[in-house]
């Protein structure tokens, strides 16, 4: 008997492998996160709808398949230390001589098997199937082999194997049960405190998947015009509404109008709560001084024209300034977008009455959102930030008039991020005698949020508002 198909030896005809369009999906994420520096919520929306839009006969998804694909994928990028601590367990070298395509396809086996409740027997087959799809038979085998060593306990028992005792190192044990590297769970626990929720439950809401929150635009759009059966009120935000999981912000006439949009309510808040400062003499004209890429200016633009003041966006990068004219298209008011550095002012000192300088951050605010930032993210990237931080807000000081409001907004919740940043800028103001400011206590802004702390500034928190990690500080120009 004649046949073209290759056979192994013994006799066994070859198998070619089966190509599971999730699988592989979930894998060429992973590679772009790795490769490109990319971030999953960039990367994976394009990829799904290009996936979606093929004839299922053809590798095309149905929106099961696209849940799969996004659980695969944030769920392997979001326990991507506690993966790597455990495979490191099961291989027989250090894990950086593992080739990362190879690292990825473990852990989106470990993720499955240790993550979902995929049975195991499935998990592996569908796991080495990829392998030899995308890496080929050799090391299909190796992957083979490690995946069958996790397979030896459940998670539990993997990180009482691998996390110290609490009481003998805190951090370390946080890190590993939570999926966090240690000096993030280091930074949080300080700006935390005691109390307030406490640490774990802290560490318990990164590792959730965030609600899509939408705000309808003042004067352009209402939240009885995105409620559905699928929508919630929010919480705290006048403006926000609550998607239920699987929700699709596209399908409202009002997101596509670009009359409402995707806005997570801790970002709402803290333009709501510059917008409503209390303020003597004109308010005619707000400056946004990092708008890129929209949201909380076309909030503010909005909420501006109201009272027919006008808003100026700037932003450094001009593709991102592009960003933010989008979100300003529409607007009723008067607005314009330049392109331009914070830090080196378009505009003449003293010529705004509410400033929003919401400063480049490392992000640890938004650990829900973006899974993989916490392993990307080094200690030294917060003293990287340090100076542009203060420069920024010193001239957002600076560009406001005397009597007017500034609002320093980062969505991190690192001390060094926060209030030493506005300490420091005030100290030097201070011994520099020219520009002053002085704090404005930000909590009665946000009537009805709990546990706002103990002011004069506002940190919020992913457990005990919902809401990404937001920070504020109000501050009021008195010279």
């Amino acid at each position: 008997m004649s046949s073209t198909q290759p056979r192994r030896r013994g006799g066994n005809r070859y198998r070619r492998p089966r190509k599971d369009p999730v699988r592989i999906l979930a894998f060429e994420a992973l590679r772009a996160v790795d490769e490109r520096d990319a971030y999953a919520n960039l990367v994976l929306p394009p990829l799904l709808r290009k996936a979606r839009e093929k004839d299922p006969a053809h590798g095309g998804l149905d929106a099961r398949d696209a849940a799969l694909v996004t659980e695969l994928v944030y769920g392997t990028l979001r326990r991507q230390g506690t993966y790597d601590a455990i495979i490191a367990e099961c291989v027989d070298r250090p894990l950086r001589e593992v080739d990362p395509p190879v690292l990825d396809v473990l852990s989106l086996g470990a993720h499955q098997l240790l993550g979902t409740r995929i049975p195991q027997h499935a998990a592996v087959s569908a796991t080495v199937e990829l392998a030899r799809v995308v890496l080929g038979d050799g090391r299909a085998k190796f992957v083979n082999a490690v995946l069958r060593r996790i397979t030896a306990d459940d998670l539990d028992g993997w990180l009482d194997r691998i996390a110290p005792p609490y009481d003998k190192d805190p951090e370390e044990h946080l890190a590993l049960r939570h999926a966090h590297p240690r000096w993030v769970v280091s930074a949080l626990w300080d700006a935390l405190g005691t109390g307030r929720g406490g640490i774990t439950a802290l560490l318990e809401a990164d590792n959730e998947r965030p609600e899509v929150t939408l705000v309808a635009r003042p004067g352009r759009a209402t939240t009885e015009e995105l409620t559905t059966e699928d929508t919630a009120p929010g919480r705290w935000s006048p403006y926000a509404v609550r998607l239920a999981e699987g929700g699709e912000p596209g399908a409202l006439d009002a997101v596509r109008e670009g009359r409402a949009g995707v806005q997570d309510e801790g970002s709402q808040l803290v333009a709501l709560a510059l917008a409503n400062a209390p303020l003597e003499g004109a308010d005619a004209r707000w400056l946004d001084s990092c708008a890129g890429p929209g949201g909380k200016a076309a909030l503010l633009g909005a909420l501006a024209a109201e009272r027919g003041a006008a808003l100026l966006a700037s932003e450094k990068q001009p593709h991102r300034a592009r960003l933010v004219a989008r979100a300003l298209e529409g607007n009723p008011g008067p607005w314009a977008v330049v392109a331009a550095d914070g830090t080196r002012p378009a505009w003449a000192p003293g010529s705004f009455d509410r400033v929003l300088v919401d400063v480049p951050c490392t992000g640890l605010g938004a650990l829900r959102r973006r899974p993989e930032a916490r392993w990307r993210r080094r200690p030294e990237d917060v003293a990287g930030f340090a100076p542009l931080q203060r420069g920024l807000l010193r001239q957002a000081l600076e560009s406001a008039r005397v009597g007017g409001v500034v609002a320093y907004v980062t969505c991190s919740p690192h001390l060094a991020e926060t209030r030493a940043v506005v300490d420091d800028v005030l100290r030097g103001l201070e011994k520099e005698g020219t520009t002053a400011a002085e704090p404005v206590d930000a909590r009665p802004l946000l009537p009805g949020v709990p546990e706002l702390g103990e002011g004069p500034d506002i940190q919020l928190w992913p457990h005990l508002h919902g809401t990404d990690a937001m920070y504020l500080a109000l501050l009021r120009r008195t010279a």
